[in-house]
């Protein structure tokens, strides 16, 4: 008789708070792929810890294809029905902004800089300082590169440069995977939490994005799926609302 697997509790990020996350001071918000919804991710998650007494704030790691304010940072305040403040004028919460809608190493090339690791390592320290919990969102995925390999590089990275994944890994972060049900995504979420499981990253909760469902019979089944690994999931169901009913 085949055995059956234990399935995972669901969360539901409107109504509740996954165990846990909270005695985290930086947690670090990616996903499988861009677009995929870690805006909304971190966001909801900020709306879930001040519900339950906390007080978080929102940064980004890099941002790109943008030239003042962090587009992503505004999203995030309007959602958690917030205004900007000036740490988010000063660029503590997006301590690198590129214009160039970009892989960071690439947008970064194109604006004749050299992204500073020291520079966002500095701007998380100063928000911990202030807040209960720093919700650092990253652009684009986990092997998104941000710098490439030079002449200099000794030794040089395996894979081509320096990866997010990578500086989540020397920092020991915690990771929040988003996801959804889009056709391939289950292919890219496994990959994205074996990559973790291998350099010893823990991944927290996994986000599964409802939005769009284009197709409920994979959406339902992904889900299902994702519910065998032994990782929290919490679902987002209904993103680009404000977050009082979030």
């Amino acid at each position: 008789m085949q055995k059956r697997h234990k399935m995972t509790k669901l969360f539901q990020l409107s109504r509740e708070l996954p165990p846990h996350l909270a005695e985290h001071k930086v947690i670090f918000i990616t996903g499988i792929d861009t677009g995929i919804g870690k805006t909304y991710a971190t966001a909801a998650i900020a709306n879930a810890l001040t519900r339950a007494g906390y007080r978080p704030i929102t940064q980004k790691m890099i941002q790109t294809g943008c030239d003042t304010v962090s587009e992503d940072i505004a999203m995030h305040r309007e959602l958690m029905g917030l205004p900007l403040m000036d740490i988010d004028r000063d660029g503590t919460t997006a301590p690198v902004i590129l214009s160039y809608p970009a892989s960071p190493h690439l947008a970064a090339k194109l604006d004749h800089t050299v992204i500073s690791l020291e520079k966002i390592t500095e701007a998380t320290r100063k928000l911990t300082a202030g807040y209960d919990n720093v919700l650092l969102e990253g652009a684009g995925g986990l092997m998104v590169p941000i710098r490439e390999n030079s002449a200099t590089t000794d030794p040089p990275y395996p894979l081509g440069g320096y990866l997010t994944i990578d500086y989540i890994r020397e920092r020991n972060y915690p990771v929040v995977l988003v996801t959804s049900g889009k056709l391939g995504s289950l292919n890219h979420t496994l990959l994205s939490i074996e990559a973790c499981r291998s350099r010893n990253i823990p991944i927290i909760l996994l986000v599964y994005n409802m939005y769009p469902d284009s197709d409920p019979i994979i959406t339902q089944n992904t889900l299902e799926y994702l519910c065998t690994l032994d990782i929290p999931v919490a679902v987002m169901d209904n993103p680009g609302h404000n977050d009082k009913t979030f």
